[in-house]
């Protein structure tokens, strides 16, 4: 499968015979970055917030899943886990939905703007994850260190770190080098997306950057 990010939160996943997905879709208004212009089957929304719920920026979408349940979409296994999420805890903004898309037994979880360290409940709900998609850069969201917590509790096969500063984001974040120095890592050689397959994950925990892709 092929993992694509378009900075902020928004990732598409792409495995072929499959439904796509594109994760918490921006207003590049608000946040940077490029106007997206994506297509997707499935397009999931971790909270309500303009970084996260633009819609309209994916065309095609048949499915939008913005809260907790399990859908089989596609072909795609998602587990949608409710959590306390970022910002004043207000009813509209403590909300916040984790993913888990589960492409024949290779599978992707999708933090959205998670705020805490999961409880083991919540660790349990998500199952085994293969590749996380996890903020590091603070704001309404996981900082640096608790994003490395975050890694040793769930302990997938690879990180891809997401919600961090950049030269495209207008959001005041932290920069992705915080994260990589908790992990103990130096910089690390970006890539344009994701390509995985269930023979090709490695044992040991790997963080893998990618590069923000045009929308």
């Amino acid at each position: 499968m092929e993992i694509t990010w378009y900075g902020h939160s928004c990732f598409r996943l792409t495995e072929r015979n499959y439904a796509t997905v594109v994760t918490d879709p921006f207003d590049h208004k608000a946040v940077g970055y490029d106007a997206l212009k994506l297509k997707a089957d499935i397009v999931t929304v971790s909270h309500d917030a303009p970084g996260h719920n633009n819609m309209d920026a994916v065309k095609g979408s048949e499915h939008i899943i913005d809260g907790a349940g399990e859908f089989e979409i596609g072909g795609v296994f998602i587990t949608a886990v409710q959590t306390a999420g970022g910002g004043k805890k207000t009813k509209d903004k403590s909300r916040n939905t984790l993913y888990v898309f589960d492409y024949e037994g290779i599978t992707v979880a999708h933090l959205g703007d998670l705020l805490e360290v999961p409880t083991q409940s919540e660790v349990e709900a998500l199952g085994t994850v293969n590749v996380l998609l996890l903020p590091v850069g603070g704001g309404n969201s996981l900082n640096a260190a608790k994003a490395a917590e975050v890694v040793s509790t769930i302990e997938p096969n690879i990180v891809i770190p997401m919600h961090y500063s950049t030269d495209a984001a207008k959001i005041k974040l932290e920069p992705l080098s915080k994260f990589l120095k908790e992990m103990g890592l130096g910089k690390i050689e970006s890539l344009p997306s994701l390509k995985a397959t269930r023979s090709s994950l490695p044992q040991e925990t790997k963080v893998v950057v990618l590069d923000y892709q045009q929308g």
